[in-house]
């Protein structure tokens, strides 16, 4: 799972095209959360501070939809 602090600040956009979300890693997880599968499919994660995957050489800059759900998870999770 991946270990980015809830303030650190993110932009969640939409490959739709539908106006951007400015806030932090909480505020995405939290929207995210309660999109409806299509919109979930779409979503993708602007970091400020990319973070390290496994199997890849390089840090990446942008989460992709199963790891927004991660990171939605871990906040329910962390909420009960």
């Amino acid at each position: 799972m991946l270990a980015i602090p809830w303030d650190q600040p993110a932009t969640m956009i939409d490959l739709d095209g539908k106006a951007p979300i400015i806030g932090t890693i909480r505020d995405c997880a939290q929207h995210f959360a309660i999109f409806k599968p299509h919109a979930k499919e779409q979503a993708r994660v602007l970091l400020t501070k990319p973070v390290h995957r496994e199997g890849r050489k390089t840090r990446t800059w942008l989460l992709e939809p199963f790891e927004i759900e991660q990171l939605a998870q871990r906040l329910q999770a962390e909420l009960h």
